[in-house]
């Protein structure tokens, strides 16, 4: 399926909201990050800049005329960082048309040579915005060179989430009787937004098979699956859907096609590949939300980073059980959602980075630098029990769900923190390290498609 996705943090969807129920209609410019994926393009605002008050000659509840200084400084920024201008309006009032009229699109055609003109690019997107009852209504269209296309889709990212069809994009009204439970739970919308999500998995092992089965029972039916390895004999003990006979296969498979029994029209698609493979990598970009389900540090580093260069929110999530001759001792599990606004996993401590470093190394030279103490033991590995990461999964599932329906505290943590053998549970929140990555006061947040990629080397 190709779509074009606009990708809005939740503080300027908050600001084109507040725009859109102006008495008047209200004109500004949008810039953008860009990302060209396999699914078409995702526009990942980084910054509105609305046309000033003395720029309009006229302004009416239902036309605007605006002066050309009203919006060439933003085309003129947009040409200094490497964004994409998006020239947006608003129709205001309830009952208002949200698509463009024909005045619309007498604008856009005086426009788009301008914009991509003025700030070198060969993308030219122009949005329409009017109220909505939870998310804007709107439309646009997206011109990419010689090809005109409709903008499909709106995604709202934060501490809460929201994802809209544009009022021109046909959407079926008709929910499966299977899902009749879940409708009944959370409604209707819920449904629709689940089964129009890409998520991606990244690990399919223990905690990784129990999200994908859960994900696609719940509706979802566009999944990445992400995984190097082959299915082992202690892995049958949790993953999902293998069997002893299994055993030696790729767990990325053994995973999709235990899925596809469950849900024969869902889209799975297989990488038996690492994380830290820049062209797998890549790959996520089309991806709506993200689980890490891994439990190296080098991949964990990469879903960090992925998270705040391309707006994605990513739910990374461990288990930890500390035995002792045979006694386990303690039971703890990790969720944390990365977001705009929202330390990443390096500000929170969650990603060790000589490790990370040593995971990326060659065998050979690995046990080279640990001999002579330049390196860090990678260790053996960590017990796993199928209760306690399917415990984790659930939690980490729950943590998407809320994330659109919103049943939870206001504000919503950053991470939830599990001692299962003290019955506890605990939740934080973090503010981004100044100047980091994911800070939104920096300077590469929704950056997008840039070289380097994520803005960090990648081996061969």
């Amino acid at each position: 399926m190709i779509h074009s996705t606009i990708v809005l943090p939740n503080w300027i969807a908050d600001d084109l909201s507040a725009a859109s129920h102006e008495h008047d209609e209200k004109a500004g410019v949008l810039l953008a990050g860009l990302a060209r994926t396999r699914t078409g393009l995702r526009l990942l605002v980084r910054e509105v800049h609305w046309v000033p008050d003395h720029a309009y000659s006229r302004r009416t509840p239902r036309s605007l005329s605006i002066l050309s200084e009203g919006y060439v400084p933003a085309l003129a920024r947009a040409e200094d960082t490497g964004m994409v201008p998006i020239w947006l309006h608003t129709h205001p009032g309830r009952n208002a048309l949200t698509v463009r009229s024909e005045y619309d699109e007498i604008v856009d055609d005086e426009l788009s040579e301008t914009f991509r003109v003025r700030s070198g690019q060969s993308v030219y997107t122009s949005v329409v915005i009017s109220p909505g009852d939870n998310l804007m209504r709107f439309s646009g269209i997206v011109i990419d060179g010689d090809d005109v296309s409709s903008l499909q889709r709106m995604l709202v990212v934060g501490p809460r989430w929201s994802l809209a069809a544009a009022v021109d994009i046909p959407v079926s009204e008709r929910i499966p009787a299977m899902f009749d439970r879940q409708v009944r739970a959370f409604g209707g919308d819920l449904q629709q937004i689940l089964s129009n999500l890409t998520i991606a998995i990244v690990g399919c092992g223990g905690t990784g098979s129990a999200v994908g089965e859960q994900l696609v029972r719940l509706g979802v039916r566009s999944i990445l699956l992400v995984d190097p390895d082959e299915l082992s004999d202690s892995n049958v003990t949790r993953v999902y859907g293998s069997t002893p006979a299994a055993v030696g296969r790729p767990k990325v498979e053994v995973l999709s096609e235990h899925l596809r029994r469950i849900a024969p029209d869902a889209l799975v698609s297989c990488f038996q590949n690492k994380i830290t493979e820049e062209k797998i990598a890549r790959k996520l970009t089309e991806c709506d939300v993200v689980f890490g389900c891994t439990d190296d540090n080098a991949g964990r580093l990469v879903l960090s980073r992925l998270s705040s260069y391309y707006l994605t929110p990513v739910i990374d999530m461990g288990v930890l059980l500390s035995s002792s001759l045979g006694l386990l001792q303690g039971i703890d599990g990790r969720v944390t959602v990365l977001f705009p606004g929202e330390a990443c996993l390096v500000c929170r401590g969650r990603v060790d980075l000589a490790r990370a470093q040593a995971e990326q190394l060659d065998p050979s030279e690995r046990e080279s630098l640990q001999a002579e103490g330049y390196a860090p033991e990678l260790g053996a590995m960590e017990p796993a029990v199928i209760p306690f990461t399917s415990m984790v999964a659930s939690i980490a599932v729950a943590e998407l769900i809320e994330r659109f329906v919103g049943y939870g505290p206001d504000p919503e943590p950053g991470e939830i923190l599990t001692r299962y053998h003290e019955r506890e549970i605990s939740t934080n929140s973090r503010a981004p390290t100044p100047r980091h990555y994911c800070d939104p006061e920096g300077e590469q947040l929704g950056t997008g498609d840039r070289t380097p990629f994520l803005g960090q080397t990648w081996r061969n």
